[in-house]
């Protein structure tokens, strides 16, 4: 396995910049994000030069580009919002290729029209599921147009908010180009260690054929979220059940300061280490 980190955890908005910080840290490839290339994170438009620059200081420091982030959200209660993320969908996978990585990260979404990451009671409701589908499937057109993959991550925030619900979203769309982003600490708040056992491998043994992208943030014992390694997250088991499961992808943390993540890209070494990996 190998290991990444968000470009955007560390300053800068250009590519060169944040590559540099990230080799610097112990990592070997990046999860991008076009705020790094001083762009909205869902730019209208990505000059090919632009996307050029990303996969050249990527390759040049030794690193890979993992995924590139996509998310803005797909069951918001405006359909003029929605549609509007679609356009701008288009334009990160035109340039993945330039970019030198083939997939693509969403948020499936929520009803809170403010913020895609907070939890909306409507988000169990029948419609916000038929909306998922409508804007998944036209989302999988724009992958099939550009020949990239879409990583969608269980978010407890999200609709799709366990690995069961990110089970039932693969095989109701029907396509290869979705695949699953798996983070520990987004499968629960607080937990017994038991119950984290029980969850991690379950969502493990649901998506294993779809487990794409493994991320690395940690959850305090309240249920905040921290760095890796400085939480309740069991990540021993977690990375020895993607092994188990076949996987050798990418590890991508996040979570952290720039200034934490020299400390966490070496607690992730030492952990895989442990592991044989």
């Amino acid at each position: 396995m190998r290991l990444g980190v968000f470009a955007k955890t560390f300053p800068g908005s250009d590519p060169g910049t944040v590559m540099t910080a990230a080799a610097a840290a112990g990592f070997s490839g990046v999860q991008y994000n076009m705020a790094c290339s001083g762009l909205p994170p869902m730019p209208d438009r990505i000059a090919p030069a632009t996307a050029t620059e990303v996969g050249a200081a990527a390759r040049s420091r030794g690193l890979r580009v993992f995924a590139v982030s996509g998310t803005w959200n797909m069951i918001h209660p405006d359909p003029v919002e929605r549609a509007a993320g679609q356009r701008r969908l288009e334009v990160i996978p035109a340039r993945a290729a330039l970019m030198r990585t083939d997939l693509v990260t969403l948020c499936t979404g929520t009803r809170d029209p403010h913020d895609q990451w907070h939890h909306h009671p409507g988000n169990a409701l029948p419609d916000a599921w038929d909306d998922l589908l409508v804007e998944m499937t036209r989302a999988v057109e724009t992958a099939e147009r550009h020949g990239i993959l879409l990583g969608v991550e269980p978010e407890m925030a999200n609709v799709v908010d366990s690995a069961p619900a990110a089970r039932r979203l693969i095989d109701e769309i029907g396509s290869d180009r979705v695949r699953v982003v798996l983070d520990p600490a987004n499968l629960f708040e607080v937990a017994t260690r038991d119950t984290q056992h029980r969850l991690v491998s379950q969502a493990v043994d649901l998506l294993a054929d779809r487990i794409v992208l493994g991320h690395a943030k940690d959850r305090t014992p309240d249920g905040g979220f921290c760095a890796a390694g400085q939480g309740v997250v069991d990540f021993d088991h977690f990375l020895g059940a993607l092994h188990r499961a076949g996987f050798d992808g990418p590890i991508v943390a996040h979570g952290q300061t720039a200034a934490d993540s020299p400390a966490v890209a070496a607690f992730l070494k030492l952990r895989l280490g442990a592991l044989g990996l």
